[in-house]
């Protein structure tokens, strides 16, 4: 891949080889199709590169966050130009403490779907959706413990 900038931006928002992506190896590791990393683009705004993940396979859809509208509008311009980044959209958040987002492929689950079926949308390998469900998951409280709470410990 080319590194590609914004024409007639304020140039900050470039896209650069998967392999520059600051999270590559991340993706690499946990996605169903390591393949699908390599196809990517590393968006770098500022100075750290981050992955952005294209559709293909089993990942049905991906999303990057901006905290500025404007590089989120920057990016999904530079996004149309890499392959397998279909239907590129802008969800902009009214709210200044939640991000913009740059989406594309099939719409994401709905907030109260759970993780797994998360994992399965976004392409990550079964080991990868246990563990991350796992990491997440309450450690149940020993029989001997008396009490369920923290703070009793």
């Amino acid at each position: 891949m080319r590194t590609a900038t914004m024409p007639g931006s304020m140039g900050h928002a470039r896209l650069l080889p998967a392999r520059d992506a600051f999270d590559y190896d991340y993706y690499r590791e946990r996605l169903a199709d390591p393949g699908l990393a390599d196809a990517g683009a590393a968006v770098a705004l500022f100075r750290i590169p981050l992955l952005a993940v294209p559709v293909g396979g089993e990942r049905r859809g991906g999303y990057a966050s901006f905290e500025q509208l404007v590089d989120a509008v920057q990016v999904r311009s530079l996004l149309h130009a890499v392959p397998d980044f279909p239907d590129l959209r802008i969800r902009w958040s009214p709210y200044r403490d939640t991000c913009h987002t740059v989406e594309w492929g099939a719409p994401g689950p709905r907030w109260w779907e759970g993780d797994e079926v998360f994992g399965r949308f976004y392409g990550y390998s079964a080991g990868a959706i246990g563990a991350f469900v796992r990491q997440r998951s309450p450690t149940p409280p020993s029989a001997g413990s008396g009490s369920s709470s923290p703070a009793a410990l």
